[in-house]
């Protein structure tokens, strides 16, 4: 017999669906079972699927060995031994800056230096993560950039600032902007609307004008900040947040971003496309929860490198 007591991380989750994170080993259909039959219980008693967990409940579990591998948490954060860049960080979340070419997970590279595990050392070597004490419970990202694109990616530090985070960003009460450096000299401001679709196979998207099958809508607003030398520096704030939105747009509407080899045409000495997620705001219009403190807040990088090297005159 397995015993577990949940904590304050685990709380919240279905029975069920607990379950089958923290012992990965568990078939679902079997986990039915053994809940149906009373060989799982919760509190001494026999318990639906659904019912949602309490700190303090204690999972009684009477079922084979081999079903009761856990998940842990694998130790690549130590392989790595690096810490994150952060630019904010409270109880609940951080807000890390991820450096273009650094991988937020681990990828087909099997690289152990990604943010994710920078943010997991941060965290275990300030005290506020423990995985020895934690069932299901990592530290976890929020938001995601691509590899090549830098910028600001969002933590979470508890298993209730994880849920209410991801909510906030599905929800969009979150303003995200973007500075980018383009060919050409686009109008002042502008909002590009258009229809874009995933080439699952290519890792690229195809933009148009009109819809088309399967393609998603695609909003980006844009001001132009300066010009100089046939570039602009332009910032674009995110009204819908597709794959590759603004580097695809950009190009589409002939202002390809420097660097930008997949949808540009030009050959550059910059190893990455000058893109950078550098402003977030919090707008939460309706949250009440435990991140409401962020309502109104907004956090920026101020040294983005190429708009430094291109623009060192100009405040964004």
């Amino acid at each position: 017999m397995k015993s577990i007591t949940i904590g304050k991380n685990d709380a919240g989750q279905r029975l069920d669906r607990f379950l089958l994170k923290a012992f990965p080993a568990l078939p679902s259909g079997m986990c039915a079972k053994f809940i149906r039959t009373k060989a799982i219980k919760l509190n001494g008693k026999r318990a639906e699927g659904n019912i949602r967990l309490s700190e303090g409940d204690e999972i009684s579990l009477y079922i084979q060995d081999r079903f009761l591998t856990t998940a842990g948490d694998k130790d690549d954060y130590l392989a790595s031994g690096k810490l994150p860049n952060i630019l904010y960080e409270d109880d609940h979340i951080i807000l890390a800056v991820k450096e273009a070419g650094l991988s937020v997970h681990e990828d087909d590279t099997k690289n152990p230096d990604t943010l994710i595990n920078r943010i997991k050392y941060h965290c275990l070597t300030t005290g506020s993560w423990n995985p020895g004490l934690e069932t299901s419970f990592a530290p976890a990202l929020c938001n995601r950039i691509d590899r090549n694109t830098g910028g600001i990616v969002i933590a979470a530090k508890t298993a209730e600032a994880l849920r209410d985070m991801n909510e906030i960003i599905r929800v969009r009460d979150i303003d995200k902007y973007y500075l980018c450096l383009v060919h050409g000299i686009p109008n002042e401001k502008g909002t590009l609307k258009g229809y874009l679709k995933k080439l699952e196979n290519e890792n690229r998207v195809i933009v148009r004008d009109k819809p088309f099958e399967d393609a998603k809508t695609a909003i980006t607003e844009y001001r132009r900040l300066a010009t100089k030398n046939g570039l602009s520096l332009c910032e674009c704030h995110l009204i819908t947040g597709r794959t590759h939105q603004i580097r695809a747009q950009m190009a589409h509407a002939g202002f390809p971003l420097l660097g930008d080899g997949k949808y540009g045409t030009e050959r550059s000495r910059r190893k990455y496309q000058a893109l950078f997620s550098y402003k977030l705001v919090f707008t939460l219009s309706d949250y009440q929860g435990i991140l409401s403190y962020l309502k109104g807040k907004k956090f920026v990088v101020t040294n983005v490198d190429f708009a430094e090297e291109y623009f060192p005159d100009i405040n964004y």
